[in-house]
């Protein structure tokens, strides 16, 4: 090693933070970025993501849970002060109200006497895959693709160093997606912006390749760790190739394919957590080894997100991590490392072939909006999750701790699991109301209605509507004020559940047994076995949901699945309405504490108080022991990984529920036929 030789920099390093009030993540940020964190990742609750206020009824059990609720501009300012924006790099994971928040950011800032031309960071802003995986939609595609098309179109201008949208397969991998998928859905989504923003008319041609240079996307990476990092390589040479071609970009840094990442989280196990944390490392070697494909930025989870809300000091491991192999290795000192390999080059040859196949067919749909509204990619991912889960189950694929090497010593890390997470205090979301109250009547109140009739007055023509927005942020509106305004104009999307185009049957085996148990119950009973599954509050994750759905069809029952984002109250009519003999709910959010009882006092309201209810999610051991004795019959957390077993568990609830011993389902081999056992 020599003095002058000049190393590359490290990468953005974050990590994903934010709970209870604008406040403490305030002091949260603070000490991460004493600690060598180098840029901030704003998490939010579930109602500033879904667009609304602390005190709307789908908020309850919500406020706070998953991040930081900020439901006006003082609430921003609080989260941000005394954080020096000038020389900040901000990622904001934040979609359906994009435009809202980052409205918050810069009017923040212009109080901080920071220039608007300063900002530095992302809003994620990829409404399309939230259709597809996470459920924080709120407009419908073509509405949602204007106010994209707006924020960039002014950030451009306005906010030159501001990346207005990272398109995100990040989560597409999480709901199912194979390599090839997610290169090919997510640029197809990048596609489809950059068309929006070019035919919008804002942007003049000759500044279009400005637009090009803010796309930046935020990707996943799996323990797959070769096939990862030639992912990686295939899209930094698909976007150069789709950004010269198609949208004539000649200057090579404006195509350059910019990202940021983080390691998968609904990867981590609960089961031998601490595995956790070599999966982590070996996932962030992925998107850092290879220097031509290099993330801008990383952010780790915490070794015990599957368990709960991780604690500053879980928070502080991650970042260590990522320290150590910036600076205690050599990374930083070389060119790629990969470059001239037959096998990488070989599998990145692979995976642009397919994709651009994949992505060729998506275009002669219409587009990504065009393949969504035909539910094709909501269908493919849930097909490719089904298969996934099932190589789980049949052991072809190994996840160490949960369906292989299972003997474990005593873990010292969880040997207090009630102190090895951090619990939001219930009294938060009534401080977020009294707060918001509070704010509510100190404001202008007159310039907030006019702010606001500003905004629907602008969505009913093609005016920008950033313009409006910025004045609804100095104005006073609320978070809630603020999408309740759009969606008055553009309506509330309902998306696609993606199972009816699932084919029946995908599974034999344990649950071929499963299906026999079934159908001598419904003999027994002289009825079809009717299962309901909703999804209570604000969580939009519904590939648990989804799957559990497809496999309880595949067993014989008849399901019930509305999507996401239904009240207490609305699952308990659906299941007087709908007769059935069991609910499931799937939340994972951390809200359950309150969303349960909830929904077993509509039940109560409805005279159906007999109807099982069972839960899945992430339900720490103490709540589990609490919802037991409130009425719960049975819960089923990410450690119940063999679905056959969870749907046979689910039968013999609605069994012991009409007095009927439980059964064991014996499983289909080539040698036997299907057997039952009664117990």
């Amino acid at each position: 090693m020599t003095k002058d030789k000049k190393f590359d920099k490290p990468w953005v390093m974050r990590t994903y933070a934010g709970h209870s009030s604008p406040k403490e993540s305030n002091a949260l940020y603070k000490k991460n970025l004493t600690k060598g964190q180098t840029g901030l990742s704003i998490a939010f609750d579930l109602p500033t993501q879904t667009g609304y206020d602390p005190d709307a009824v789908l908020a309850r059990g919500e406020v706070g849970r998953v991040g930081v609720p900020i439901a006006h501009l003082g609430d921003m300012r609080t989260l941000l002060a005394g954080i020096p924006l000038a020389q900040m790099n901000t990622s904001m994971t934040i979609n359906a109200p994009a435009m809202w928040l980052l409205a918050l950011y810069a009017i923040a800032a212009e109080e901080q006497g920071v220039d608007q031309k300063l900002l530095a960071g992302t809003t994620q802003n990829d409404i399309i895959k939230e259709y597809l995986s996470r459920g924080t939609y709120i407009f419908p595609p073509t509405e949602s693709m204007r106010l994209i098309s707006d924020m960039i179109s002014w950030s451009v201008a306005n906010a030159p160093k501001w990346n207005p949208i990272n398109i995100c397969s990040y989560h597409l991998q999480e709901a199912g997606a194979t390599p090839v998928q997610e290169l090919s859905f997510a640029l197809s989504t990048a596609i489809s912006v950059l068309d929006a923003v070019r035919d919008s008319g804002q942007v003049k041609p000759e500044d279009f390749p400005d637009v090009v240079a803010r796309m930046s996307f935020f990707v996943n990476a799996g323990m797959r760790f070769v096939e990862e990092l030639c992912k990686m390589r295939a899209f930094t040479q698909l976007w150069d190739e789709i950004t010269l071609n198609r949208y004539g970009v000649t200057d090579e840094k404006m195509r350059r394919f910019r990202y940021g990442v983080q390691v998968n989280s609904l990867g981590l196990t609960e089961s031998q957590p601490e595995n956790n944390v070599q999966r982590m490392v070996i996932e962030m070697l992925g998107v850092t080894l290879s220097k031509s494909a290099r993330a801008r930025a990383v952010q780790l989870p915490a070794w015990n997100e599957a368990l709960g809300l991780p604690r500053p000091w879980d928070q502080q491991w991650s970042l260590r991590m990522q320290q150590v192999l910036a600076f205690e290795t050599d990374l930083l000192e070389y060119e790629d490392i990969f470059d001239g390999s037959a096998v990488i080059e070989a599998k990145v040859n692979e995976l642009m072939t397919d994709a651009r196949a994949e992505i060729a067919r998506i275009d002669d749909m219409g587009g990504v909006v065009a393949a969504i509204d035909a539910g094709y990619l909501k269908s493919q991912l849930v097909a490719s999750h089904a298969t996934h889960r099932r190589n789980i189950e049949s052991g072809m694929r190994t996840v160490v701790g949960v369906n292989a090497f299972t003997e474990s010593e005593a873990s010292p890390l969880t040997a207090s699991i009630t102190d090895a997470i951090i619990h939001v205090d219930p009294i938060v979301e009534q401080e977020a109301i009294t707060s918001l109250t509070a704010w509510r009547a100190a404001r202008d109140e007159a310039r907030a209605t006019a702010a606001t009739d500003a905004l629907i007055a602008a969505a009913k023509t093609n005016a920008n509507l950033m313009i409006q927005t910025l004045e609804c942020a100095r104005a006073g509106v609320t978070t809630g004020e603020w999408s309740d305004a759009l969606r008055s104009v553009f309506g509330q999307f309902r998306a696609p559940t993606g199972l009816a185009n699932v084919p029946v049957g995908g599974r034999a085996g344990a649950l071929g047994a499963v299906r026999d148990c079934v159908k001598i119950t419904e003999q027994e009973l002289g009825q079809r076995l009717r299962l309901l599954i909703g999804k209570p509050g604000l969580d939009g994750h519904s590939n648990g949901a989804e799957q559990i759905a497809i496999a309880s069809r595949d067993a014989g029952f008849e399901v019930i699945y509305q999507g996401i984002r239904l009240t207490p109250d609305e699952i308990a009519a659906a299941a007087a309405q709908e007769d059935v003999d069991c609910i499931g709910l799937s939340i994972l959010s951390g809200a359950h504490a309150d969303l349960v009882p909830q929904v077993l006092a509509g039940l109560a309201a409805n005279n159906i108080s007999n109807i099982p209810v069972i839960l899945g999610g992430i339900i720490p051991a103490a709540d589990e022991v609490k919802l037991i004795g409130a009425g719960v019959a049975a819960v089923f957390t990410p450690k119940d990984f063999d679905i056959p077993a969870i749907i046979l568990g689910i039968l013999n609830v609605i069994r012991s529920n009409h007095d009927l011993a439980p059964l064991t389902a014996k499983p289909v081999t080539p040698e036997h036929t299907i057997g039952v056992i009664s117990e």
